[in-house]
């Protein structure tokens, strides 16, 4: 059996050291890069299941790589590891296309759960009923399976969680649905730092919905959501 392989890319020599060693002792091929003007190359050449980014490198940034691996490869997943915990980074690294952030310092079992969801979701074992599964919100069609959400004549694709938010707040329409449920279920944990991640993907799927207005993501201050069909 093929091992899974990461490419990942950190400049800190020693904190590279450790991770890169771990995850070869779980099974996994590791190519580690340090500089960031040489990471497209490596990427072509090694053909990686998944990308693990620091976003300060030397020479180009993760964000910067994160955009160019999505113009060449529109599925492999994208973690980025970071010392960055403002909003609006988050917002940019989702917008270049990451499917996950994980704060340093981090632990090596965290990491590797990330990883290993990661590439679950880009494999799923979905039953064909599932697949053609279209659910009609307002004037929109939403497809968890495929992660997509169209509307007239165009299609936006989701990342995953996005789809799977939606598709929580969809089967509890007209309820509330609590914070702590949808964190706990999509991210593992109900910490600070993943709740202000859910912010950012309440404020996506808000704008991805805008073009109907009776569709809306109500904000029950101090307990979650209420996703209305109007």
């Amino acid at each position: 059996m093929n091992k899974t392989k990461i490419l990942y890319v950190e400049d800190e020599t020693f904190l590279a050291k450790i991770v890169k060693e771990t995850l070869e002792s779980r099974d996994y091929e590791v190519l580690h890069e340090v500089d960031g003007s040489a990471v497209m190359n490596r990427f072509r050449q090694f053909e990686p299941d998944i990308c693990i980014l620091d976003i300060m490198l030397p020479n180009k940034d993760g964000f910067t790589i994160a955009e160019e691996i999505r113009e060449v490869n529109k599925s492999v997943p994208i973690i980025f590891l970071t010392a960055k915990t403002q909003t609006v980074d988050l917002v940019k690294g989702f917008h270049k296309g990451a499917n996950d952030y994980i704060r340093k310092p981090f632990s090596m079992e965290e990491l590797i759960v990330r990883i290993e969801n990661a590439l679950k979701i880009r494999n799923p074992e979905v039953s064909g009923e599932e697949q053609k599964n279209d659910i009609i919100l307002g004037s929109y069609t939403f497809n968890a399976y495929r992660q997509t959400l169209v509307h007239q004549d165009e299609e936006k694709k989701l990342s995953f969680r996005e789809s799977e938010l939606l598709r929580m707040l969809y089967e509890n329409r007209d309820s509330i649905i609590d914070r702590k449920d949808i964190l706990n279920v999509l991210w593992g944990s109900d910490s600070f730092f993943n709740s202000r991640t859910l912010d950012v993907y309440i404020t996506k799927l808000r704008g991805y919905l805008k073009s109907d207005p009776s569709l809306e993501i109500i904000t029950v201050k101090g307990i979650g959501y209420r996703f209305v069909i109007g």
